[in-house]
């Protein structure tokens, strides 16, 4: 018999942690069948990554996860959370899930939290207030997974989580998947002429990613380049603005959302971010898998999850100079782009493939409801 999942997202938009709910609901198969809430309810694009043949539904007039601290509001979020056999919550957006929780826990079904990072607002600094609210609400929650060691500490040192409900799983994908030949027609837009290097990320576009400062970066290179950007979000204006002011009409491409990025990510040269803050990047973990050399700011795990080959190449002081300077070396010198790309290749398929990742979910989530072995 199949468990029945509540997912409670900030938002259901294809960034990381919806990649890796969604990997995992495609992993459960029919061991189990899922209700999807999104704090925004017009942000769904995750659902069309979801397998063929899993048993889903997105919400229709669920409690509101959103708003002024309510005792009727967590009233509701727990009597709409009692139908199902396990709840998982995703991010600030959707803390006030373990909230209800803990205000109207009787009858309320197990609540795993998951922490993946911070908007631009949290970005230097964790909002106390915030904290406090964490603290509180984190009590109820059977466990809390994160995927860094920074965010373990977090949880630990300020939010109070015992280590035995602190659970650190590293993100994975199919690393295989990533070595095969990438389809050249795969980005809509990208043509590549003779002596052009590739610069590519992958991201939302919210301001906590800045990709601004990555096109004031790449305006200044020397080498011949295209700038692909992956993704969309609310920035896209800022980022046009940005390609104007640079004079870069034509070198820069906002491919908008694609999905599967085993398919194209190894048509990029280069893989670059100049995020304000991340924790444990997907994005980096697959262009690892694809075999490229990395820049980025030394944010949250990333140093710790590129190669030592890759290091030169973080920006420790992030800013766009530094990070111009690294994809000039970068796109000056092929053969350092596949010595560096191959240890990241190496280290992602020994470190970050995604089978031990789903491994250690599917065990965590069947403790919790007291069925071990559950969902495989």
């Amino acid at each position: 018999m199949s468990i029945h999942i509540l997912h409670l997202h900030s938002s259901f938009d294809l960034g990381g942690k919806e990649a890796r709910s969604v990997r995992l609901m495609n992993a459960f198969g029919d061991r189990a069948r899922h209700t999807i809430v999104s704090a925004v309810p017009d942000q769904l694009g995750a659902r069309d990554a979801i397998a063929q043949g899993v048993k889903y539904e997105i919400a229709q007039d669920p409690p509101s996860l959103t708003g002024r601290p309510s005792v009727r509001r967590y009233e509701a979020i727990a009597r709409f959370m009692r139908r199902f056999d396990l709840v998982l919550s995703y991010n600030w957006g959707a803390i006030d899930g373990a909230m209800a929780a803990r205000v109207f826990g009787k009858g309320v079904p197990p609540l795993v939290h998951h922490e993946d990072g911070f908007n631009a607002d949290e970005a230097v600094r964790l909002n106390p207030v915030r904290n406090t609210y964490r603290k509180i609400a984190l009590k109820a929650a059977n466990g809390l997974i994160v995927p860094s060691r920074i965010l373990e500490s977090i949880g630990y040192h300020q939010w109070g989580v015992p280590m035995d409900r602190l659970r650190y799983i590293p993100n994975g994908v199919a690393t295989r998947d990533y070595g095969r030949k990438p389809d050249p027609a795969a980005i809509p837009g990208l043509e590549r002429k003779p002596g052009d290097v590739v610069i590519g990320t992958v991201a939302g576009l919210r301001e906590v990613k800045d990709l601004p400062m990555l096109v004031h970066a790449v305006a200044g290179m020397n080498t011949p380049m295209k700038l692909v950007i992956v993704g969309e979000g609310p920035e896209r204006g800022a980022i046009e603005t940005a390609i104007e002011a640079m004079g870069l009409d034509g070198k820069v491409i906002l491919a908008g959302f694609v999905p599967e990025p085993h398919r194209y990510i190894g048509l990029f040269d280069v893989f670059a971010l100049s995020s304000k803050s991340e924790q444990a990047p997907i994005s980096i973990i697959e262009a690892m898998a694809a075999g490229l050399p990395v820049v980025a700011p030394t944010v949250g795990d990333i140093a710790t999850m590129v190669s030592d080959l890759n290091q030169v190449y973080l920006v420790q002081d992030r800013n766009a100079v530094g990070i111009r300077d690294r994809i000039e070396i970068l796109a000056q010198h092929p053969h350092e782009r596949d010595r560096v790309g191959k240890a990241n290749q190496s280290r992602a398929r020994a470190l970050f493939d995604e089978a031990e990742m789903i491994r250690s979910y599917a065990e965590i989530y069947s403790q919790a409801i007291g069925r071990p072995g559950i969902l495989g």
